[in-house]
């Protein structure tokens, strides 16, 4: 992605909010919540802010820190069904409406995020 849509977007501050907001509903989300086996999701929601950001033509912080972000093989230890797809989407949908962004960029970054979801199935078992 190139720089301009990651500053039309508004920046890091927007990726901050998106992902703050999408990690309130995770916390309390029961099918999702076990996935992160750290007790405190903070480092996670750092490294979804640091991938977004990265993606969307920002700071390539996620490469320098963790490599390729390889998201399906660093999610494949944990049952990705289609329950846990809509889950996942129904927290970010709730953080992408809460940044109101305009209508052109809020369709492209959902588009996005609904094929990133559909791509980390790996189980179709309940």
């Amino acid at each position: 992605m190139d720089a301009a849509f990651f500053e039309r977007v508004g920046g890091s501050e927007t990726f901050r909010r998106l992902v703050a907001k999408f990690y309130e509903g995770i916390a309390a989300d029961e099918v999702l919540r076990p996935m992160y086996p750290e007790e405190d999701l903070g480092p996670a929601e750092d490294r979804l802010r640091m991938f977004l950001e990265q993606y969307w033509g920002g700071p390539s912080t996620y490469q320098e820190q963790r490599g390729h972000p390889r998201l399906r093989m660093r999610h494949f230890a944990f049952k990705i069904n289609p329950d846990a797809r809509e889950r996942w989407l129904l927290h970010m949908r709730a953080a992408l409406d809460s940044l109101q962004l305009p209508p052109l960029y809020e369709n492209e970054l959902w588009d996005y995020l609904e094929r990133a979801a559909t791509a980390m199935l790996n189980t179709m078992e309940e």
